[in-house]
């Protein structure tokens, strides 16, 4: 009797299944270089294959999806002080960690820090 020869599911639609999933693996892996995320957090794949068959059971058809759970990027922190500008309005200006012209130690110039443009909601 001839053997025959198996094959993985992943591989079936000509291929486009495991690129599905190869895809999403890419997405990951692009992820876990990004600095701005977390180094040693757990990315996830998820591959659904959805089977229908019909009502004689002889034909089915197969639905394939690949889904990454991927790690969000890191928060980015600033502070502000609330204050009064030269007309008495009360501005909220962001905190830097110089007094603005100053140099620091690299001789790179503290630049102005950036203002809150507030909305009255009176």
């Amino acid at each position: 009797m001839e053997k025959t020869n198996r094959d993985s599911i992943l591989s079936m639609a000509q291929g486009a299944i495991q690129e599905r999933v190869d895809y999403e693996v890419g997405k990951c892996i692009d992820n876990i270089l990004d600095l701005n995320t977390k180094a040693d957090a757990k990315r996830k794949i998820t591959i659904t294959l959805e089977l229908l068959p019909d009502a004689d059971r002889k034909r089915i058809s197969i639905s394939a999806t690949a889904k990454s759970t991927l790690v969000s990027t890191a928060a980015v922190s600033t502070a502000m002080m609330l204050t009064t500008d030269g007309n008495g309005e009360v501005v909220a200006v962001e905190m830097v960690p110089q007094i603005p012209g100053q140099l620091d130690m690299n001789g790179r110039e503290q630049t102005q820090p950036k203002i809150l443009r507030l909305v009255n909601q009176n």
